[in-house]
């Protein structure tokens, strides 16, 4: 489906929802620990967002097997929590949906585990959340979906980062995925015009090296082609007359 203008009620329940997600996601930046697994840190997105009272918008999403998507370095998105040790200095990327009065909100952040010396990773990280903030500044009615991918792929480009060009953002709100897309590189003016009311997900994803993925052997993992690090940051956002709120912060 399209994504609709949402009624107040409807944009009311995804300001819930977002904001639930994003203390969850806020919650796990400040906990994550060398030397857990993926699965034990999915663990606790699970308690956290259970105590909030939200639902996973993952779970069972096409069969997805748990609340949360963790991807780890070379891992670019859907990654299934697992037995996959955080080492020191791993980029982990965590990709999180809530649900409130069946209104999604979707989002997503990268860090570092530990510390790290690699100045390359750590302004892979720096350029990508750059690059998403880029894209919520274009955001407005009558916006062309061109603008905002064009300023996206302008951040990147400038920092010399491969842009995963197969993966895009995408309407959210009566269901996760909704048209239209986002890209993360375009015209300006091409592409759908969004308007005021609408709610989408933007979400930079960009790699050290090319831009080419593959699919792991799991049917859901998404990582580099080249095993190059990658990085993921997401908003979901409500457009408004002369600009964009985020729903997804606290």
């Amino acid at each position: 489906m399209y994504t609709r203008v949402k009624t107040t009620q409807e944009i009311e329940a995804m300001r819930q929802a977002g904001k639930q997600l994003a203390t969850v996601l806020d919650y796990l930046k400040k906990n994550i620990q060398v030397g857990m697994s993926t699965k034990e840190l999915a663990e606790l997105a699970k308690k956290r967002l259970k105590e909030l009272g939200g639902k996973p918008s993952f779970l069972g999403y096409y069969g997805f097997p748990d609340v949360i998507c963790i991807s780890v370095n070379e891992e670019v998105v859907h990654g299934i929590p697992g037995d996959r040790i955080i080492y020191d200095g791993d980029i982990v990327s965590m990709d999180f949906g809530v649900t409130i009065d069946n209104m999604i909100t979707d989002s997503a952040i990268s860090v570092v585990a530990g510390t790290t010396k690699d100045k390359k990773a750590a302004d892979l990280l720096t350029a990508t959340e750059e690059a998403l903030m880029a894209g919520i500044k274009k955001a407005r009615d009558g916006v062309r979906v061109g603008e905002i991918a064009n300023a996206i792929e302008k951040v990147l480009n400038r920092q010399h980062l491969g842009i995963v060009k197969e993966l895009v953002g995408h309407g959210v709100g009566h269901q996760l995925h909704e048209e239209p897309n986002i890209p993360n590189y375009g015209s300006p003016n091409q592409g759908p015009i969004l308007r005021s009311g609408m709610t989408i997900a933007i979400e930079p994803m960009a790699t050290l090296g090319g831009a080419g993925v593959i699919t792991m052997k799991d049917g859901w993992t998404i990582a580099t082609k080249d095993q190059s690090l990658s990085a993921h940051f997401e908003h979901t956002i409500l457009i408004k007359d002369n600009g964009a709120e985020i729903l997804t912060k606290i």
